[in-house]
């Protein structure tokens, strides 16, 4: 195993990204989940999939562009293998709106600050 990619849960044991897989269809989600287990697998993932986002605190992004539809899984690093996905969405626009950047941003605080070892 190269990677583990996980999903965020809040305090309450809600999955935000869980509650987005759950509202695509099959093939966006077979597309999804393929994209997260390249993601997974791949020591060296091609950055049209996987990507560190530039003026954030350290998010990346999983994209996945299925039949004109692009969905964008926003998340960040706990450790050098742990990936866990904070914010999902379907990009619209040009630009990842700055609200998704930042509920991404806060949820990453929220994850630290809960799971400090």
């Amino acid at each position: 195993m190269i990677r583990e990619v996980i999903f965020y849960e809040t305090d309450a044991g809600h999955s935000p990204v869980e509650e987005f897989l759950d509202t695509l269809s099959t093939k966006q989600a077979l597309k999804t989940a393929w994209v997260i287990n390249l993601v997974e697998d791949m020591g060296v993932v091609p950055a049209q999939y996987f990507q560190k986002m530039r003026s954030t605190d350290d998010l990346w992004e999983i994209r996945v562009k299925v039949a004109g539809n692009i969905f964008r899984f926003l998340g960040f690093f706990d450790g050098q293998k742990l990936v866990v996905l904070s914010h999902a969405f379907q990009k619209k626009t040009q630009k990842t709106p700055r609200q998704a950047i930042r509920l991404a941003e806060e949820r990453k605080r929220d994850y630290f600050r809960r799971n400090k070892k």
